[in-house]
């Protein structure tokens, strides 16, 4: 279990495709990263398999890179990372499992005043489970949906804090972005799914 607040920004020092899946190696200011231990990789939350000095490696699965942008990591890219949630640790963000329900784009980038907004393409399972005001994970990251512009697009808007200690300060138009929706969204889109008449699944 995550919050959805970054601890760290991680560059990625190497990128090895084997097996049918990656291990990433990554550079990060964690002074006592144990193997076994859970991180959340912008926002995807993946296992320590390796420490190395100031740098741990983590293995990504083949259905793990097939709904995330993993396959395209390469060696220096940034990364947003939190260690998992200890009991007892302050909630500051929203429950946040690690698990990426899909990948987004960005369709537009509008700096408003001191904040950031960012119009993201999300898939429809998001959209559905997206509300004004609602939390959703962006690359690991926290949000409050701001707005709902259209059918599926989801604003968010990023105020100064969040674009000095993440990575979304640098998203451009058509970046992907790794999306984890509202985890009690999901729970109950899956309650009423029998009685919406939902394709997914509903009778």
């Amino acid at each position: 279990m995550f919050t959805g607040l970054i601890s760290a920004v991680g560059t990625v020092t190497a990128a090895d495709h084997s097996d049918g899946g990656l291990e990433l190696e990554i550079e990060a200011p964690y002074v006592d990263v144990a193997v076994g231990e859970s991180i959340a990789v912008d926002g995807a939350c993946l296992t320590v398999v390796r420490v190395a000095g100031s740098s741990f490696a983590v293995h990504v699965v083949a259905t793990s890179i097939d709904r995330t942008f993993f396959g395209a990591t390469r060696r220096g890219n940034r990364v947003n990372l939190e260690r998992a949630l200890r009991l007892g640790d302050r909630l500051g963000g929203h429950m946040v499992q690690g698990h990426v329900d899909g990948v987004g784009s960005v369709l537009a980038v509008t700096r408003q005043d001191d904040a950031l907004l960012i119009d993201l393409s999300v898939p429809d399972e998001i959209a559905r489970i997206s509300i004004p005001l609602g939390s959703i994970a962006v690359n690991g990251v926290s949000m409050t949906v701001n707005a709902i512009p259209g059918p599926g697009v989801v604003q968010i808007s990023l105020i100064p804090i969040t674009l000095d200690e993440t990575t979304l300060g640098s998203l451009t138009v058509g970046d992907p972005v790794h999306l984890e929706g509202d985890v009690i969204g999901k729970y109950v889109a899956a309650l009423v799914r029998p009685w919406t008449g939902d394709s997914a699944g509903g009778e």
